[in-house]
């Protein structure tokens, strides 16, 4: 992939990362208020942020590569 590919992949990365926060947050408001949260759903839906978590990490270590100094 070229770095600007690279680039975009990260952001839609980082979009998705934040989007899965604010249905983390709806899904513990929704519980609060019905008294009953989706252990299951927020499970999965915090799986899959650690594993976004992890894809950006890798795309921003191959754009900014670690310099021993």
């Amino acid at each position: 992939m070229t770095e600007q590919e690279l680039r975009k992949r990260l952001e839609a990365l980082r979009i998705e990362h934040r989007d899965l926060d604010a249905a983390i947050d709806a899904l513990t408001e929704t519980g609060r208020q019905n008294g009953f949260i989706d252990q299951l759903q927020m499970q999965r839906l915090k799986k899959r942020k650690l594993a976004l978590k992890d894809q950006i990490a890798a795309i921003q270590d191959t754009l900014l590569p670690d310099i021993i100094a």
